[in-house]
């Protein structure tokens, strides 16, 4: 699998495809909706607040897009197969459905209560199976159509603070990868690829629940929005297995294959001061975990002096193989070391 700098540089277009977007109205899930709109796709968004929707259609509508708005939580499977039959009503059939709603709790483990465990789960991760589960509805009889699971370097690595949100996470590859066999095993033609991305600058860090002592912050580096649409739309142009977005991401992966307590020892260093602001709670005006929060539907967080530019793009596939590779060629390297050393002291 090729190597991409630059997923700018790949060029993508989706006229007149029709693809839905859970969690459309800010972060990610806008600018992928932006994106998409800019290719000439009729673009579906799920969300739960009505503002939000209103807004980003009007941006879309600008673009020359048309829109469909549905205001659901993705909490309620019913609900979100309501809105997949609607958009095939309003829209057309659907070709590329994107799974990217997500809520998160800032917390220690022993913080939290049961309820927001499940509600971090019901959102981020059953939110991803009932979107799914719509998506097949519609793709299975038509025998075509992509889905795309916006994923994390958190659905491998476990960090302090997030333990409901790499759960989720954790679940979604398990269920992803499984869905995956049974599709090949039917020899289906509906195609699905996941993108696992690293720290993005979204507003979740400003309307996230936290039981932490500082506000939440992403774990540097931190790329744009705009970097994860273009990899996500990629992803659905080209559906492979999975993709990597950003050096961290399979770094952080393979560190954790091969020495997964050494990253146990390093994040319980880093990472807890890694995902704090320094600023107080009080600062922070409500969270979005049970209800929406109005006016604050954007889709660039507050670290946008920190965005680091082009991140690497790469298919799991051809990270692995570099690791494989690279793993063999410093074998063989100390291989050599040890023959010539052992070959100076027998004479030869």
């Amino acid at each position: 699998m090729a190597l991409f700098r630059r997923s700018s540089e790949i060029p993508v277009h989706f006229h007149g495809k029709v693809v839905m977007i859970t969690g459309g109205t800010a972060g990610v899930g806008r600018a992928t909706a932006i994106r998409f709109a800019r290719r000439g796709a009729r673009v579906g968004l799920i969300a739960r607040d009505p503002a939000g929707l209103d807004e980003t259609r009007q941006e879309l509508e600008a673009l020359g897009a048309e829109v469909a708005t549905f205001a659901v939580d993705v909490s309620d499977a019913d609900a979100v197969r309501a809105a997949a039959d609607d958009c095939e009503t309003r829209l057309g059939p659907i070709d590329v459905w994107v799974n990217n709603a997500m809520a998160t709790v800032f917390s220690p483990v022993d913080a939290m209560d049961a309820a927001e465990i499940r509600r971090v789960t019901e959102v981020t991760y059953l939110g991803y199976v009932h979107g799914t589960l719509a998506a097949l509805a519609h793709m299975r009889p038509r025998n075509r159509g992509v889905i795309v699971q916006v994923g994390s370097s958190l659905a491998f690595r476990g960090i302090p603070l997030q333990a409901a949100y790499c759960g989720a996470k954790h679940a979604i590859r398990g269920f992803t990868d499984s869905l995956r066999t049974e599709l090949l095993h039917a020899r289906s033609g509906v195609q699905l690829t996941a993108v696992h991305l690293p720290a993005i600058n979204t507003p979740q860090f400003d309307w996230a629940r936290s039981h932490d002592r500082g506000a939440p912050r992403p774990v540097a580096p931190v790329f744009s929005p705009d970097e994860a649409a273009k990899a996500i739309l990629h992803a659905a142009a080209h559906p492979v297995r999975e993709y990597w977005l950003g050096a961290t991401t399979p770094a952080t992966i393979l560190a954790n294959m091969v020495a997964p307590g050494r990253m146990d020892r390093y994040l319980a260093s880093k990472a807890v001061e890694g995902q704090r602001r320094g600023e107080g709670k009080a600062a922070r005006a409500g969270d979005n975990l049970f209800e929406p929060v109005a006016g604050r539907h954007r889709t660039y967080g507050a670290f946008g002096h920190e965005v680091k530019r082009a991140p690497v793009m790469m298919s799991a596939q051809t990270a692995r193989s570099g690791a494989v590779i690279a793993a063999c060629t410093l074998a063989a390297a100390a291989g050599l070391a040890l023959g010539l050393r052992l070959a100076g002291r027998s004479g030869r």
